[in-house]
This record gives C-alpha cells, sequence and structure tokens, in this order.
C-alpha cells in the first residue's frame, strides 16, 4: 500500500502577533481558502448532529458556482447523526482524511477509515457515528440530484482509495493520474469525485477551460495553480473554488507530491432556464 497523508484542519485560534495579510482570494471566477483560515471563530454547528463542527467551504451562490456545497466536518469521539442530511432530494459524497468512523447504510455497516469514500444517492437514508476514542474529519459533498425521466438513480458506493487504481493521464509516463471513485461511463452520476495526483514536475500542460463548476482540496503536497489570469500558491488544506469555464492548469514544485481531492459536475444538460433549485428538483 502507497504511504499517502490527508490533511485535517487544526482549528484554534491565530495569536494578536499574527499578521493580518493572507493568502485568501475571492474573485468573481475562483475563491482561495487557505488552510489557515480554518480556525475555530468560523466553525458552525448543524441540526441533529452530535459533537460535530464543520467548515463550510463552498455552497451555492448566485452568480458564482451554484451547483454544489463543501463541508469540512470535524466528530468527536461520540458524535455523528442519525438524521444527517436534512433534503430528499440531495446526494452525497463522504470522504474520510482522519480517524474512523462508521457508515450504516442500506442495513448495513461499514467502517470508514482514512481514504474511505461513499457515495449515497438521494432519498436513501443513512447515518454515521464516531465510535472511536479519537476525532474523525471528514469531506461531505452535497448537491441535489438531477434526474432524468427513464434513468435509474444511481447505485451507493462504498469503497478506500487503496482499492481505487489511478488512471494514468496520457502521454505523463504515470506522473499525473486520477483516482476515480464513480465511474466515468456511468451516465446515471451527475458528478464526479476524484482524487488527482501529480509527482514532483508534472503539470497540468495546458489551460483547461470547461463548464464543469470545481471543488478543489489540497490533501498534500504543495503546487502552483493558474486560476484565471493569476498564478497562486496552494497546499495541503487549502480550498480552491472554481465557476464554470475559469481557465486552470497547475505546476506540482515539490518536494512531495501534490494531491488533492476533486468535484465536478458532469453528465446533464445545461438548463435554459434561470438555474434556481426549482428547474433541479423538477
Amino acid at each position: 500500500m502507497t504511504s499517502r497523508t490527508y490533511y485535517v484542519p487544526q482549528g484554534g485560534h491565530p495569536a494578536q502577533t499574527e499578521l493580518l495579510s493572507g493568502r485568501a482570494v475571492f474573485t468573481n471566477a475562483y475563491a482561495v481558502i487557505p488552510g489557515g483560515v480554518q480556525r475555530d471563530i468560523v466553525v458552525s454547528h448543524l441540526p441533529h448532529w452530535d459533537n460535530t463542527r464543520v467548515w463550510v467551504l463552498a455552497r451555492p451562490l448566485s452568480g458564482f458556482a451554484e451547483t454544489f456545497s463543501h463541508y469540512l466536518m470535524e466528530v468527536a469521539p461520540g458524535g455523528g447523526s442519525e438524521l444527517p442530511e436534512p433534503d430528499k432530494d440531495a446526494e452525497g459524497a463522504l470522504f474520510v482524511a482522519g480517524g474512523k468512523l462508521s457508515l450504516e447504510v442500506a442495513d448495513k455497516e461499514r467502517e470508514l477509515r482514512p481514504g474511505g469514500f461513499a457515495y449515497l444517492p438521494p432519498g436513501r437514508g443513512w447515518s454515521i457515528r464516531n465510535r472511536s476514542s479519537s476525532p474523525a474529519h471528514f469531506h461531505w459533498i452535497r448537491k441535489l440530484y438531477q434526474g432524468v425521466p427513464g434513468l435509474a438513480h444511481p447505485d451507493i458506493i462504498v469503497t478506500n482509495e487503496d482499492s481505487v487504481a489511478p488512471t494514468l493521464m496520457p502521454d505523463a509516463d504515470g506522473r499525473w493520474r486520477t483516482t476515480r471513485f464513480i465511474d466515468p461511463a456511468d451516465i446515471r452520476y451527475d458528478m464526479h469525485i476524484n482524487i488527482v495526483t501529480f509527482e514532483p514536475g508534472a503539470s497540468i500542460p495546458f489551460t483547461e477551460t470547461h463548464v464543469m463548476e470545481h471543488g478543489l482540496y489540497v490533501l498534500e503536497g504543495k503546487a502552483v495553480y493558474r486560476l484565471n489570469q493569476d498564478w497562486v500558491e496552494v497546499e495541503a488544506g487549502d480550498f480552491m473554488w472554481l465557476r464554470a469555464f475559469c481557465p486552470q492548469a497547475c505546476y506540482a514544485g515539490g518536494p512531495g507530491r501534490f494531491r488533492y481531492l476533486l468535484y465536478k459536475d458532469v453528465n446533464r444538460h445545461m438548463d435554459l432556464r434561470p438555474f434556481t433549485a426549482a428547474s433541479v428538483r423538477r
């Protein structure tokens, strides 16, 4: 098994002696939320969740990225929820970065350890608990599922990064690869969650410009990322939020691997009406 690390937030509160300036950026095309701003002062709590706190990294925002929300959850020992998802039309993806969690779905309990992934279709009840003696951290990506007449809802997926063979990107000698938790050929799924890995010196060798919105959470390493017209430095714990058609590329400078958790919306027609929650639910 390859040695991997998954960044988890440190919380706490900055000292009065620290500088006010930082790397946080919010533009009309992208946002960068550095890991250092995931402090105690900006945590929130959710209904029906016990001994749990959350950093909200992305939410649907009119005029910006509108398809998804991304939570970073911290669950204390004994914490969790029997009623985690309040919206019957929402699908979810969970990725565990630290600790252990017990996920119950479809009348079966599964243990999720670091690298664990679960896709949860809309309307399928689930619950999650931290039965260990240490805190657990996981990412929770939520999206309103875009149903298609005659197309069945997708299946539940529960797996781990260790069990998914990476896909090697073309002409990169294995230095750029993606671990795809959801089969890209399965049209039932309207979002993909991948882990993208770059070895030191590897790059995205062109400026991607596409319709998919992105959330990128850096799990490991550092890189220089091209976002719109800007080059920004990012490192483990940082989150990037990209609206549709924001140009993007990157160089992984080393000394170690650069890896991030990636969300994108896929496999659906473009809605010709104004994009609203009501139109998605129809």
